[in-house]
């Protein structure tokens, strides 16, 4: 198996992110319970730095959700961490 690429850039990290977050009815709906967000407001401000910021924040706090995000789209768990922090600048 090939190394993960951690080259993407933070935003489209964060995007990929979201997706898989959202592909599971249970956990898009503790996003949504976590961060406060509606779903109309997601789908408003879903390329918003802030609200990727907010998403790889929640992936952050459940380190399984984070490792399991980062396995499904081929990145190492440090670059949605290193995503999260450039995104929060």
């Amino acid at each position: 198996m090939a190394a993960p690429d951690t080259s993407h850039d933070p935003a489209m990290l964060a995007l990929q992110a979201l997706i898989w977050t959202l592909a599971e009815p249970a956990r898009a709906s503790r996003l949504l319970d976590v961060t406060g967000l509606t779903p109309a407001d997601l789908k408003a401000s879903a390329g918003d730095p802030a609200t990727l910021s907010a998403l790889l924040g929640f992936l952050e706090a459940h380190e399984p959700d984070l490792v399991a995000c980062a396995a499904e789209i081929g990145v190492k768990p440090e670059a949605l961490v290193a995503a999260h922090r450039s995104l929060e600048a």
